[in-house]
This record gives structure tokens, C-alpha cells and sequence, in this order.
């Protein structure tokens, strides 16, 4: 039986797509009745009968959880997963969504990352399991997406005893979702709005041209955006009684922020602090009186140095005022003003939650839409690809996506397009503006770059237009690089929609971004064999790529980083005298000792015949001595079907004497050296200071 109609998978559908997370529908028995954006990792792990009894502790148990509990269940699976368990009811049968399945935390994702390249899920293909990684900028977008999957849920229709007399059961109560919530919230206020105009329209006392004028401005109105209508009531004010400078505010949390200005001069904005909740204002607007405020800075509202304002209240709370600058309001104008905005609040309200409804949608199919682009990008063309997909959804003409270099920490360009220069053939780029933004990690917003002080762009650049944007991706702490918009179509200037929009698409280009490159890595290593097949270790040409890496990450965020080589003792002559499938199998029982003794993040390798080497990324050198004395004992302690068997151990940390692959695995090959010197079964440290040897703790 299909439990889920099309019209409720759409639903599902939707919700995954505007959120970037997975939905997954199962039920009682842990079948699951609609899987939509599954996240790879899940569908590798679940699947795998090694790592499937964990998933079940989490997924596998979120049924039980949800429906018990009566309301949805939050939870992180052990692969650092975000969660959200809601229970549902699909023709009379309880079933729950499980949504999300992403990382909300940089540092969970990394770790994942980490597991997959050389910890215990390293046995997956990379290529499969990094193949639809998803992450969540916050628990709040999983939480949405949950609030507008609730709704397919059917009423639960509840056993009615038949009695005597005719029983009339409660309605259940629908669940709505947000933009349902704002539509009754705009009938009301389209009631109130009829109440506040009859209260409030110029009496018989008035002159009938202001009757008139008062009835036009309303009766206009219901016929503007949001953001027209109120400078229409700015015009008006204007207008009809001559204020020079005046200002509309938009109530946030704990101010009143102006958003609009009318003023002879440019006027900048004003932002108000409310510490007492908004109850002088709701005050003021229910008596009809304003509120007067002095400041010093007579740039802001004229030589009186004075702002009046008038709170406009809808249902008894103050959303929005009108201040009025540089002039002394008279009490018989501040009357007919209170009366006024008593009057236009609700009207206003409607706007602006007409406008808020349609900021939503546009936001959400434009994420659906690059969502849907980013997910017929192929690997070939990404980079070019996803620069070209941001830029049709922001309408610039040109745009550039600079990549930090792994070997440097200069930016270079991985697509561009629109450019007259070749940025590819550029080498080193972004020293006017992205490596500064990619070191503050906050996106710029520039409407007319002649107005900041940055040293100009090279004439042959012949950029059309001033504003652009840059875009820094990140995750958590790590910075990938920088995104460029300039040219907006039209000669436009980028506005904070279009940053709005990059708000809302930036975690899935930072992830898709990690993600390619991290394949790219792993398909590298796949195709250079990077698994020694006697031991099941990493091999020698994999730990010194590694190497690599790991020390220019040491040099760049100043990390702690260590290298050990162990090598078995008198290895020839348990060869020479028990063979060579017996030190077979002595080289494999010492591989399972690494495997079981060190943590995720460190890397164990065969290095070359009986020798190992082990890379502990942040770990000091006297820390790696702690882990190494570990290891040497627990070879010692093991029983090896021939003959005891003993390590000796090196190891040296990078420093500024350090600071090559080269000097790093000299210094911890002098270290093991010393250490067989010393007698063999010893852990020997690496000096650099003069190149000695400290003790070893054995």
C-alpha cells in the first residue's frame, strides 16, 4: 500500500530542496516509505553490515522515539549527523520523518572527512561516499524543514464509542506552516484596518480637501509594494505639512531601525534601543502622543538637533514609527499625525507581511533552483560550473572564483568568466580586495567601490559598473577561498538581496567545493594504491604525500605536528630462522597493534620492509612520546607465535628547524637509530635544539 500520495511527496520533495537536507519516512519496523536527498554517508553506513548496528542505535530507533515522546525528537548519529525524528500519521498509520542527516558543525564534518580519507571508513570508495554530503548552516534549517513536512500529516482519527446519543468529536487541529500563520494574520489586520480608518478619518471639523487627501493615500495603498506605499506616506507627510526630514522605523528585536529616509540632505539612518520591551511606545500609540528625542549629531536630523516620533501600533504592539526631523511638531498637527498613523498601521502591516511572504518564496525557488544546477554539475567543468550557476542567480555578468593554494597562501584563480584578462594565466590574484575578505571571513557588499578606499583596478580590467560583491567560503574555521560578483545586467548595483540569496546558497557551494577537492584527493589515492597489501596499512607513497600536506597545514595555522618510524629489532634474524611466512605474519600482528593504539586523526603506514612510520597530526613531540611508549609496550606485551618481539621507536616534531618532509624524517630516523643504539625496545625523542636526543621514558 503507497502510504505517501504524490501531493504529500511533493511536499517532502519541496522541503528537502529549499533546505538542502534529507528527508527519509519510516516506519514502525524501520522500513523506510520515501527517501528524498539522502545523504551518501548514511546510504553507505546503513548498508554496511560493520557500521549498520551504530545507525541503528540512532535512525533505527528514531520511530520509537518520536512517537513515544508525542512531539518531535532532536539527535546527532554517531557520524556527527543533526537529526530531527517528526512523527506523522499517513492513512491511519503512524509513520516518522526523519529530516536532516546533515552536519551543523564544521568540526563534525571534518572529522567525517578524516574517517573517510584514512580512518575506519576508509575501506568505502570516496567517490561514493563523498557523493552527496550534506550540512545545515544552523539546527534552525533543519527545524524548518520539519515544521513544513508536519503538514501532510493526517488527522488522527480517533475510536468513538457508540452511545445513545449522537457524540460530535473535537477537530484535530491542523498544523499550519508559516506562510498559512502570515495569511491569517493579514485577514485580521485587513479587519482592524477598516476599524482604525473609521476611528481615525478627519471628522466634519476637518476641511474637505483633507478628507480628501487622507481618503486618497488610503484608498492607494493596497495598490504598492511594502517599500513603495511607505514612501508614499513619507511623500504625503511631506507634502501636507512641510517636514523637511523624516524617517520610517522597523521594529527589531530590541530597537526601532530606520529603513527609509525623506530629508532635503542625505540623512543617516538611526537606530533607537528599547530597554523597557516597547511599552512607552505602545503607550504612546494607544493615548496618541509621540515621543521626543534630542542628540548631538546635528548631520543626522538638522540644526534643532530633534526627532519626534510617532509609534504606529497594530493590535496593540508597535511595529513601525514615522520620525519627524529637525522641526517642533504643533499639538494640533501631533494629533492629526497619531490619528493618521493609527489609521495606516494595519494597512502597512499587510505590506509588509505581503512582502515577507514574497521574500520567501523568491528566496526558496532560488535555492531550489541551484540546488537543483548543483546537482547536474559534472565533475569535469565544477569549478566553472558553479561559478557560472551563482552568477545566472545573482544576474552578474562577471564573476571569479579564487581558491587558496595548498602549497602557498596566495589566491588563484579557478574560474572566470567575463573578464578581458586571462585571471587563469594570472598566477597569484585577489590582493585588492579577496584575500581581505577571505581573512575577515565576512562578505562585502559594495554598492559604489569609489566610495572605499581600495587601490583601483587596472583600467583594461574596464569594469561596466562600480558595485560587486565577495563572497568568502568557509566552513567553520577553514577558508576555501572567495567567490566575486561584478556587472550586475543592467548597470544595476548589488543590493542586500542578492547577498541574502548568497547567505542562502553559501554552505552547499562551501561543501560542494570540500567535497570535489576531497574526491579528487581520494580518487588520486585510490589510483596510486595507497593500501599495503600484506599489513592493510596505508604505504610509503601515501604517507609522504601526506607529509606533504600535513606540514604546510602546520606551518600555516602554526599546528603541533609529529612523525614516528618504528622499526621491528633483530627482524632478520626472526626471518632467517622461523621464514618468511612466519615475519609475515609477525609484520601483520604489529599493523593491528598501530590500527588498535592510535586515534582517528593519525595516520599509520608501511614504510618499507620492517619499518613503520606514523604521522600524528597536532600532537607535540612529548605527547607522540606518550602514544609511542603505548605502542612499544603493548608489542612487548603481545605473544607472537615464534619468539618475543620488540620495537624501537623515533620521533621528531616540526619546528622552525624542522620544517621540511626531508628534515622532518631525518630527524626521526636519527632519533630510531639512536634508540637501537641504546639497546633496541626504546622510545628515543629527536632534539632539534643542537641535535641531540632526550631521554625516552623507557
Amino acid at each position: 500500500m503507497n502510504l505517501l500520495e504524490s501531493k504529500k511527496l511533493e511536499t517532502l520533495e519541496k522541503a528537502a530542496d529549499e533546505s538542502g537536507v534529507a528527508v527519509v519516512v519510516v516506519d514502525a519496523d524501520s522500513n523506510e516509505v520515501a527517501v528524498v536527498n539522502n545523504n551518501s554517508i548514511c546510504s553507505l553506513l546503513y548498508s554496511s553490515a560493520e557500521f549498520a548496528p551504530r545507525c541503528a542505535a540512532f535512525c533505527g530507533k528514531a520511530f520509537k522515539a518520536a512517537t513515544d515522546a508525542g512531539r518531535p525528537v532532536d539527535y546527532e548519529c554517531h557520524a556527527g549527523l543533526r537529526c530531527r525524528a517528526v512523527p506523522i500519521n499517513a492513512k491511519g498509520r503512524p509513520l516518522v520523518a526523519i529530516v536532516g542527516r546533515a552536519f551543523v558543525k564544521s568540526s563534525n564534518y571534518r572529522t567525517a572527512t578524516d574517517k573517510a580519507i584514512n580512518g575506519e571508513w576508509k575501506a568505502f570508495r570516496p567517490t561514493e561516499f563523498f557523493e552527496n554530503i550534506l550540512m545545515a548552516p544552523s539546527p534552525e534549517t533543519i527545524a524548518d524543514a520539519a515544521k513544513a513536512i508536519a503538514i501532510i500529516s493526517d488527522p488522527v482519527q480517533e475510536d468513538v464509542l457508540e452511545l445513545d446519543q449522537p457524540v460530535q468529536k473535537k477537530a484535530a487541529a491542523a498544523v499550519s506552516s508559516p506562510d498559512a500563520e502570515i495569511t491569517k494574520l493579514i485577514e485580521n489586520f485587513h479587519r482592524e484596518a477598516n476599524v482604525a480608518q473609521s476611528a481615525a478619518e478627519p471628522d466634519e471639523t476637518d476641511n474637505f480637501e483633507e478628507v480628501r487627501a487622507w481618503r486618497s493615500i488610503f484608498g492607494s495603498l493596497m495598490n504598492l509594494d511594502y517599500r513603495k506605499a511607505v514612501i508614499a506616506v513619507l511623500n504625503f507627510l511631506a507634502e501636507r505639512f512641510g517636514f523637511e526630514t523624516l524617517f520610517w522605523f522597523e521594529r527589531h528585536s530590541d530597537s526601532l531601525e530606520s529603513v527609509i529616509s525623506k530629508a532635503a540632505a542625505e540623512a543617516k539612518p538611526i537606530r533607537i534601543m528599547v530597554s523597557d520591551d516597547f511599552k512607552r511606545y505602545n503607550e504612546a500609540a494607544a493615548a496618541g502622543t509621540s515621543i521626543a528625542f534630542r542628540r548631538r549629531d546635528a548631520a543626522v536630523l538638522g540644526p534643532k538637533n530633534t526627532i519626534t516620533l510617532f509609534p504606529i501600533a497594530v493590535g496593540g504592539d508597535v511595529r513601525a514609527a514615522i520620525g519627524i526631523g529637525g522641526n517642533t511638531v504643533r499639538p494640533l498637527i501631533e494629533a492629526r499625525l497619531a490619528r493618521f498613523c493609527r489609521s495606516i498601521g494595519p494597512e502597512i502591516e499587510i505590506l509588509r507581511l505581503r512582502s515577507l511572504v514574497s521574500e520567501r518564496d523568491w528566496l526558496s525557488k532560488a535555492v531550489r533552483r541551484f540546488n537543483e544546477s548543483l546537482k547536474q554539475i559534472d565533475s569535469a567543468d565544477f569549478w566553472t560550473r558553479i561559478t557560472q550557476v551563482s552568477a545566472e542567480l545573482l544576474n552578474s555578468e562577471r564573476a571569479s572564483l579564487l581558491v587558496q593554494s595548498d602549497e602557498s597562501e596566495s589566491l588563484i584563480a579557478k574560474a572566470a568568466f567575463g573578464s578581458r584578462i586571462d585571471l587563469m594565466a594570472e598566477g597569484a590574484v585577489g590582493n585588492r580586495v579577496s584575500r581581505l575578505v577571505l581573512e575577515g571571513g565576512d562578505p562585502v557588499l559594495v554598492s559604489d567601490v569609489n566610495d572605499i578606499s581600495i587601490k583601483a583596478a587596472p583600467l583594461e580590467w574596464n569594469y561596466k559598473t562600480p558595485s560587486f560583491i565577495s563572497y568568502p567560503i568557509v566552513i567553520g574555521q577553514r577558508r576555501f577561498g572567495v567567490l566575486n560578483f561584478t556587472d550586475k545586467v543592467g548597470g544595476d548595483i548589488f543590493d542586500d538581496r542578492d547577498l541574502e540569496l548568497l547567505q542562502a546558497i553559501g554552505p552547499q557551494i562551501a561543501v560542494a567545493l570540500d567535497r570535489t577537492v576531497l574526491k579528487d584527493k581520494a580518487g588520486q589515492f585510490e589510483q596510486l594504491s595507497v593500501t599495503d597489501a600484506l599489513t592493510g596499512l596505508l604505504n610509503r607513497r601515501y604517507i609522504e604525500k601526506r607529509l606533504a600536506e600535513e606540514i604546510q597545514r602546520s606551518k600555516r595555522h602554526r599546528f603541533p605536528m609529529s612523525l614516528m618510524l618504528l622499526d621491528v629489532d633483530e627482524f632478520k634474524s626472526y626471518n632467517d630462522a622461523f621464514g618468511h611466512p612466519a615475519g609475515d605474519e609477525a609484520l601483520r600482528m604489529v599493523a593491528n597493534v598501530l590500527k588498535e593504539a592510535l586515534r582517528g586523526a593519525d595516520v599509520a603506514a608501511r614504510y618499507g620492509g620492517e619499518e613503520f612510520a606514523i604521522l600524528l597530526p597536532q600532537t607535540t613531540a612529548s605527547e607522540a612520546s606518550v602514544i609511542a611508549e603505548r605502542i612499544r609496550q603493548k608489542i612487548e606485551e603481545t605473544r607472537f607465535p615464534k619468539r618475543k618481539v620488540t620495537v624501537s621507536i623515533g620521533i621528531a616534531a616540526c619546528s622552525n628547524q624542522i620544517s621540511t618532509q626531508d628534515d622532518l624524517v631525518t630527524a626521526a630516523d636519527s632519533a630510531l637509530y639512536a634508540a637501537k643504539n641504546r639497546g633496541r625496545n626504546k622510545v628515543q625523542v629527536f632534539d632539534d635544539f643542537g641535535g641531540t636526543f632526550s631521554d625516552n621514558i623507557h
